[in-house]
């Protein structure tokens, strides 16, 4: 996977503030949605070897456990963000047919999807 260090010129203060940003609307979306759990999936899922924990989490749990708490961390420690990222396509097929509206998380996740490949303005 291909990544650049946040404090690359490409990844300016003003493009960090934008993904923060970004990671507080798909926490909020997903609030808002009704997919945010109270409580943590075992450390066994956690642990998964497979990508996006496909084999032990639900998508959402994923965002939620794995990828909001890594990119607040990469954030904080001015870590190499990912230079490209295709959640949104991933969203729109976990949603298909689910009860849940995933509309707004979907757009919140093609946001940063935007944002880390760098296509955002």
């Amino acid at each position: 996977m291909s990544t650049k260090r946040a404090t690359d010129g490409a990844f300016n203060s003003q493009h960090i503030d934008r993904v923060a940003d970004s990671l507080l609307a798909i926490e909020a979306e997903m609030r808002r949605s009704g997919v945010w759990s109270a409580e943590a999936p075992s450390a066994e899922a956690l642990l998964s070897t497979q990508p996006f924990c496909i084999d032990t989490l639900e998508m959402t749990e994923w965002i939620q456990f794995i990828f909001l708490p890594k990119m607040k961390r990469l954030i904080e420690n001015e870590g190499p963000l990912p230079a490209v990222s295709g959640m949104a396509p991933m969203a729109e097929e976990y949603f298909r047919g689910r009860p849940e509206d995933g509309r707004g998380l979907i757009r919140a996740l093609a946001r940063m999807d935007e944002l880390l490949s760098n296509s955002a303005p």
